[in-house]
């Protein structure tokens, strides 16, 4: 999964905490519980939907590796790759 396609999941998934929000004009560094105006529920129900869809457990001390939408889709990212083995990475599709 590229981080494009990362991206636009976290995004459902912060659509579907924050409706009212206008996603489109998102500056992807600013902090997300300001910029969304979330609360700490919203917050953790965004740590849940990440667990959900991309069968990424965060601990709570990787919290703040989540501020922005970049650096959750980077923490994403490089979660998912750590989960491919080298066989995996070889593998021809």
């Amino acid at each position: 999964m590229n981080e494009d396609e990362i991206r636009k999941i976290l995004l459902e998934e912060l659509g579907n905490i924050a409706p009212e929000a206008d996603l489109e004009k998102l500056d992807p560094a600013a902090g997300l519980r300001e910029a969304l105006d979330i609360d700490s529920i919203d917050f953790l129900n965004f740590v849940t939907a990440i667990h959900r869809r991309l069968g990424i457990n965060v601990p709570e001390l990787d919290y703040p590796k989540l501020f922005t939408l970049d650096c959750a889709v980077t923490y994403a990212a490089s979660k998912l790759t750590a989960r491919v083995t080298p066989s995996e990475a070889g593998a021809v599709n």
